[in-house]
């Protein structure tokens, strides 16, 4: 039993201590069954220790204790090994490690959705799931260029041009079915397409629109050859009318002020107008305010390219356009077209009172030799075949326009890609999908960049990619008759997506040549456009990027590049209407209209011809710079929105007014208040700056505050006093209307009645012919504007406690 007893205690001395293990703590199933093994070790040790009280010494030297090398003989070779067996799993170690990193990072691309995005100032993007995968800026962006298919980009732009697809017509309804199958096919979240009863305007077949001349006693007499009986003004006014007709060049307020200065008086004619300058919609508006009875619009050879090289418009042609001041459906000004029997009748303000027909040059040519009276300015000479353009007032004419209205079904398509972290803010982009012809520059090219950006998203997310935010691909019916479609979405959606739309990417209108670059947006979007441009080559200059182009011709990129939004873009509802910042790329030819846009010739070949082949190019130049940009705008942390832009906008205002102070000031009027709102926005786009900078970027809650407030930044400057169904585009900038800042400048016009120039100006906004400077709507007009800009700033500054103006 002695014995026995020494056995046992010298074994239980001998018994190694319960391991001790360090772990790390790690998210995921595991963490569970890692807390389990630690108890486990606790109780092993506690049991120990009932066994083995005594303290553990240190480990003694081999054979300084009797027996023990007869008792464990295997124990001095194992004590020798050791340092062996630990070196050897390091270097296994070692190697899987990096084995596993190398093969890992090389598979990043398809890790789904947990991805990582890294921007070009090497701030990092975290997924849901983002210790998975890593993807940089440099990574999407060879992604997408190596996906982007310039063939067939080309392809797409000829086949769509040869469908017919005027809005309404079976073949527009066949076409949308195509786009539709097309998106169902790719790799995007939701798929579906929304359907507006709209009114459209179409000629009456049974009673074509017809101009005759008029004798001298009045009657009507013979008729005058208009060559395309389809050519047509929708929204024109119907009706016949009567009158003596007057050259007015481009018709434009200025140019009828012109016209009466030179002893020719416009109210009671019929006014002949060259196309350009400004929209028909314009030329029609300006007209009816000057009291002319109608219109003929015609295209002038001087107004397009002079090079015998390139391909001109026929002289047979007339050109097509809508005379709508205004865009959506102008039955239902304000509300969406869904159903109109819901809606009492109404229309539109900027629906026109008197007719307006397009003829061609050859027509007009034969007008313009009938005309007599003073010699036209030369500035308004133009190249038809006649020798001296005439003001007139020339020989009678009577003008029939028997168009019809018709309640007609229009589609828009969507595809949206969710994003992962803020799906609820939508990256939008849409291209018109209609055309009143082969529309080759009008709409064929930009619905081929759309299917070929949805082709190219959804390729890049089978490869890994996934948008922060989600991208919404939109292709819109009803363009030609004033980016119906488009408005009547945004009129139906209003209250939510003025909240969720971040900002609007238009593609209409992207190839009209490849000589200039002109980017008409909103001032937000001025910085992340110059970025842009720096990455994209030139597709007609080889070596050089875009913004290299660019500048070659002016040091000073904005002048030559930044254009405002015009209103017969779908862009302009957007912002005007909606709030949302918006941007249209255009390639221009160098100070000339595209020939053949809204005519019969606007087709694949003359665009191809006119370009010198260039067009595949030209439109992969487009694509590229677009699909980076809603790359941006859908990954980055923080939104690339410059909010401090505006403060530099209304300065510029500012210095137009303030050329009225002191006429204001010897009434005991002062423009005070509108530089104390102006300072107030910029402290507060200051102040938010500043807290981003000093913020983490891995603070998602955080983020996505700022983002909130920065993406409706666009939405605070549309006036919150004036209502959507009266002032529709409510916009301080854009808009029209008392609310607006053009609109208290053109009231402050009045002030010098005696300046010919700015009396014109003034007529153009609206003003009644002699009307007075009035103090009581001067007072009004400056409270509408200030506290809209107040309201901004305020907005800009966040949370009430945090407001800090000097209002």
């Amino acid at each position: 039993m002695e014995r026995l007893r020494g056995l046992l205690q010298t074994a239980q001395q001998l018994s190694p201590r319960p391991s001790q293990s360090i772990y790390r703590r790690v998210e995921g199933p595991h963490q569970g069954r890692l807390a389990e093994e630690e108890e486990d070790g606790e109780e092993g040790a506690e049991l120990a220790a009932r066994f083995c009280p005594m303290e553990l010494k240190g480990p003694e030297p081999l054979g300084s204790r009797p027996g023990l090398q007869n008792l464990i003989p295997w124990a001095a070779a194992g004590r020798k090994a050791a340092p062996y067996l630990v070196l050897t799993a390091l270097l296994i170690f070692t190697g899987a490690f990096l084995l596993g990193y190398v093969a890992f990072r090389g598979s990043c691309q398809a890790c789904g959705d947990s991805v990582l995005v890294v921007g070009e100032d090497v701030n990092s993007e975290l997924g849901l799931d983002s210790h998975q995968g890593t993807l940089y800026w440099s990574d999407l962006q060879a992604m997408f260029l190596r996906l982007l298919g310039e063939e067939r980009l080309e392809e797409t732009i000829r086949q769509i041009s040869l469908r017919e697809r005027m809005a309404g017509s079976a073949g527009m309804a066949a076409l949308a079915q195509d786009i539709l199958a097309l998106m169902s096919r790719q790799k995007l979240d939701h798929v579906w397409t929304d359907t507006h009863y709209v009114g459209l305007q179409f000629p009456d077949p049974a009673h074509p629109n017809a101009l005759h001349w008029v004798d001298e006693d009045g009657t009507v007499g013979e008729q005058l050859p208009l060559e395309d009986p389809n050519a047509y003004c929708p929204y024109s006014a119907t009706g016949n009318v009567t009158g003596k007709l007057v050259y007015a060049h481009y018709g434009r307020p200025e140019d009828l002020q012109d016209l009466r200065a030179l002893g020719v008086e416009p109210a009671g004619c019929l006014l002949l107008v060259r196309v350009g300058g400004t929209s028909f919609a314009q030329k029609v508006a300006t007209a009816q305010h000057a009291g002319a009875l109608g219109v003929l619009l015609y295209p002038d050879p001087a107004d397009f390219s002079q090079d015998p090289h390139n391909p001109g418009l026929s002289s047979q042609q007339a050109v097509f356009g809508h005379v709508h001041l205004g865009t959506g459906d102008p039955y239902t000004p304000g509300f969406p077209s869904f159903n109109q029997t819901q809606f009492p009748p109404v229309a539109s303000s900027g629906l026109p009172s008197i007719p307006a027909q397009p003829i061609s040059s050859d027509i007009a040519s034969h007008l313009l030799r009938t005309l007599k009276g003073p010699v036209a300015p030369q500035e308004w000479q133009g190249h038809l075949s006649t020798s001296l353009y005439r003001l007139g007032p020339g020989p009678g004419l009577h003008l029939a326009v028997n168009n019809q209205r018709t309640s007609t079904p229009i589609s828009n398509i969507f595809g949206c890609i969710e994003g992962f972290a803020e799906p609820d803010h939508y990256v939008v982009i849409g291209a018109q999908r209609d055309a009143w012809g082969p529309g080759a520059a009008k709409s064929s090219v930009g619905t081929a960049i759309l299917l070929e950006l949805v082709q190219t998203f959804s390729s890049m997310v089978s490869n890994g990619f996934r948008p922060r935010r989600s991208l919404l691909f939109i292709s819109w019916d009803g363009g030609d008759f004033g980016s119906v479609g488009s408005t009547e979405w945004l009129e139906g959606y209003l209250s939510l997506l003025h909240l969720k739309a971040v900002v609007y990417v238009s593609l209409d209108n992207a190839v009209l040549g490849d000589d200039k670059f002109h980017a008409k947006t909103s001032p937000l979007l001025i910085n992340l456009i110059e970025n842009i441009l720096k990455q994209v080559d030139s597709p007609n200059h080889s070596g050089q990027t875009l913004y290299e182009q660019v500048v070659s011709t002016n040091p000073r990129w904005e002048a030559e590049v930044i254009r405002p939004l015009p209103m017969d873009s779908s862009a302009y509802s957007f912002t005007a209407f909606a709030g949302v910042p918006a941007v249209e790329f255009s390639f221009l030819e160098d100070d000339q209209e595209y020939p053949f846009l809204h005519t019969k010739e606007d087709t694949y070949e003359n665009l191809h011809r006119l370009l010198r082949g260039r067009l595949p190019a030209v439109a992969q130049a487009v694509a590229q710079l677009t699909g980076q940009l809603l790359i941006r705008l859908s990954h980055d942390h923080l939104l690339p929105l410059d909010f401090g832009r505006y403060g530099d906008v209304v300065l510029r205002h500012i210095g137009n007014l303030n050329e009225y102070s002191g006429d204001l000031k010897a009434r005991g009027l002062t423009l005070q208040w509108v530089y104390s709102a102006r300072g107030d926005y910029i402290r507060a786009a200051e102040k938010l700056r500043k807290e981003i900078y000093s913020s983490e970027e891995s603070d998602e809650r955080l983020m996505r505050m700022y983002n909130v407030r920065i993406m409706r930044v666009e939405f605070y400057f549309l006036s919150q006093y004036v209502s959507p169904a009266d002032s529709p585009f409510r916009h301080i900038f854009l808009g029209h209307g008392d609310h607006t800042l053009d609109g208290l400048l053109d009231h402050l016009r009045l002030l010098r009645p005696n300046d010919g120039s700015r009396a014109s100006k003034a007529s153009s906004s609206g003003l009644v012919p002699g009307l007075s400077f009035q103090e009581s709507r001067f007072r009004r007009q400056l409270a509408l504007l200030t506290w809209t800009l107040q309201g901004a700033a305020n907005a800009l500054s966040g949370d009430v406690w945090n407001i800090d103006n000097n209002f």
